[in-house]
């Protein structure tokens, strides 16, 4: 399955930076509500794993959060390969925002 990585420096500290991470899911649904279904997350120590359905496609990944740097992986089907640009686009700016 293909991947889509998205990494973005802060200075908040890891504890900060996880903190809003934690809603970076919670801030995609609200922002995309109608088009997002099956939303699951779960925190284990400080890796983030998720998964969710939009426009009928199944995303699933792994978001870490060190001192200086949070990451997004996410494994996304073939057929949403046309879309790997705006997805990725879309996550690093609502990423970026939640970390300022």
């Amino acid at each position: 399955m293909p991947k889509i990585s998205v990494s973005v420096p802060h200075q908040l500290g890891q504890q900060a930076a996880a903190d809003r991470l934690q809603t970076l899911i919670a801030a995609l649904k609200e922002r995309h509500g109608s088009q997002v279904s099956d939303l699951e997350e779960e925190w284990v120590d400080d890796a983030l794993k998720f998964r969710f359905k939009t426009f009928g496609f199944q995303f699933q990944g792994t978001g870490t959060v060190s001192d200086t740097e949070a990451k997004l992986d996410i494994d996304i089907p073939f057929a949403a390969m046309m879309f790997k640009g705006k997805i990725e686009s879309e996550i690093r700016d609502t990423l970026t925002r939640k970390l300022r």
